[in-house]
């Protein structure tokens, strides 16, 4: 039996995608394509909306009466209603909305206890494995080598610096005992803005319609190490997001990762 679907921020830029590779692959059957109410796409079939042809789903502020897991790539204000419907229906959750306040993630973390959640910053396989390697080569390197991260995305973007590149520095910050809160330097500007020991610098890029990348930048004094990650469109992060969401039905409630999915140690 197939997986039921529902999407969350069906009718956005995500949403459509999800939908769309959802059904081209023949591995779910989407029962619910949520978005705010008043939408102007309102009522509309969601497999029109995204290109695929008619799947009987009309986009609706309603949550469907049953599905098996939630993927929710939107906007941080409807996180929190996202997650009480998850959790009142008893329905699995893959959560890829960024910009999630600290009490928000928390919310997150207890609704695990009683759902299966998969909470990331980027579902993308090709960055989870960098998300994997970044706190070890940082490791390895030592504290001569200077760390710097670029993250780069499209001008409609509202969150900066990305929550990937956060989980970047969150990484290396784990593999180095440093503190995230207190070593990152957003940006510099001034005459006297020189580098400080031990310090990652983030740096947040808005332009055009990047879809993303993120340069992790390891330098000292005669060479310099770049890990770079470049997602080509959309499709990437929806791939991992499925894969994530196909994987997690059936589990035991838990708070996983990509990492989980994908077996990385």
């Amino acid at each position: 039996m197939k997986p039921r679907l529902t999407v969350i921020g069906a009718a956005g830029r995500m949403g459509r995608r999800i939908i769309a590779l959802a059904a081209e692959s023949g591995r779910f059957e989407t029962v619910g394509a949520v978005d705010v109410e008043g939408h102007p796409e309102m009522g509309r079939d969601a497999g029109l909306l995204a290109g695929v042809g008619a799947l009987d789903v009309a986009l609706t502020s309603s949550w469907p009466s049953a599905a098996d897991v939630a993927i929710d790539f939107s906007l941080p204000e409807g996180a929190d209603k996202t997650v009480r419907h998850c959790v009142d229906g008893g329905i699995a959750l893959v959560m890829g909305t960024t910009g999630l306040s600290q009490e928000q993630r928390a919310g997150v973390e207890a609704a695990a206890k009683r759902i299966p959640v998969i909470y990331g910053t980027n579902m993308g396989v090709g960055m989870n494995v960098l998300f994997s390697v970044v706190g070890k080569v940082a490791a390895m390197l030592g504290e001569a080598y200077d760390i710097e991260i670029i993250e780069q995305h499209h001008r409609f973007k509202k969150d900066a610096p990305s929550g990937s590149a956060l989980t970047l520095a969150e990484k290396v910050c784990e593999a180095t005992g440093r503190d995230s809160a207190a070593c990152l330097t957003h940006g510099r500007s001034g005459k006297d803005a020189l580098r400080e020991k031990g310090t990652i610098g983030m740096h947040a890029v808005r332009a055009g319609d990047i879809t993303g990348i993120h340069s992790v930048i390891y330098s000292t004094q005669g060479e310099t190490i770049t890990l770079n990650h470049t997602a080509h469109s959309r499709d990437t992060f929806v791939r991992g997001a499925l894969r994530a969401a196909e994987w997690l039905v059936g589990k035991a409630p838990g708070l996983y990762t990509m990492a989980d999915v994908l077996g990385i140690a």
